[in-house]
């Protein structure tokens, strides 16, 4: 059985304090975006993990997929099967990747071995897992606050306007960005702005990681100036990581990027 697990962008990331639990408050707008990973599992002898696409930092048997079926096996009786990740979501750029490859393999798991798991015990078993990863379960738009995993539907749709991601050749780690931001309570609360047009939210809906990842980063400020100057409704950098994106009413004609730079359009 293969699924293929998609990426996501914030819209807005506001951070609001830091918790007894060491993660951090924050509100932030999560929207599913068509850049797929492929996830297969089959049946077999022993349990295994191997990928291929991007290459994957750390040792295979850190990663989540493998996580979750450790957990769902406390809970089910699961047979060992070979999973095989095709990695195409560039890693730390703040798109979810990994966390949205274990989400949809929770799901691949309850659909192949009919364990009858209801969209919140799914959700139950992700949030154990990461911060953002629940949200990939049911995977539509969503207000999500606390540590990014307590979530508020929100009438949010694009699919009129053309969204550009650029993935600079910088990696931004979650530890660095999380160092330099300033913990604060926004002026206006994002879950009111998402609902103005895009066209206004330019100048009042930020992403807080920015201030501070672009005075050491200056190619991703680059390529939010870039973005803005092609004609972009709205640009921002997206959770902690190092793409940028921009919404456009219709693609631009060039964007000045040169081959270092993964470009892509939906």
């Amino acid at each position: 059985m293969i699924l293929f697990p998609n990426a996501k962008i914030n819209i807005g990331l506001n951070v609001l304090g830091r918790r007894s639990d060491g993660y951090h408050n924050l509100e932030t707008v999560f929207y599913p975006i068509p850049l797929h990973d492929s996830i297969e599992v089959v049946e077999a002898e022993s349990l295994s993990f191997s990928s291929s696409g991007i290459v994957i930092p750390g040792h295979a048997n850190e990663n989540l997929c493998l996580r979750a079926y450790d957990l769902m096996c406390r809970d089910f009786e699961l047979p060992p099967v070979s999973i095989h990740l095709h990695k195409q979501i560039p890693i730390g750029a703040g798109l979810g990747g990994g966390s949205s490859d274990a989400a949809f393999f929770i799901k691949l798991l309850d659909e192949k071995f009919s364990l009858g798991l209801s969209t919140e015990e799914m959700e139950g078993y992700a949030r154990r897992l990461g911060a953002d990863c629940a949200f990939f379960i049911e995977n539509k738009p969503v207000f999500a606050s606390g540590k990014g995993d307590e979530f508020r539907s929100v009438d949010l749709d694009l699919s009129a306007y053309k969204i550009v991601l650029v993935m600079p050749p910088v990696h931004v780690s979650t530890g660095e960005a999380y160092r330099g931001v300033k913990p604060q309570s926004p002026e206006h609360p994002l879950i009111e702005l998402i609902q103005k047009p895009v066209s206004q939210w330019k100048g009042t809906i930020k992403n807080d990681f920015e201030e501070s990842i672009f005075k050491t980063h200056t190619l991703i400020r680059g390529v939010k100036a870039s973005l803005y100057e092609n004609g972009a409704l709205y640009a921002a950098m997206s959770g902690s990581g190092s793409a940028v994106y921009g919404i456009f009413e219709s693609l631009p004609d060039q964007l000045n990027f040169t081959e270092e730079f993964q470009v892509y359009h939906f």
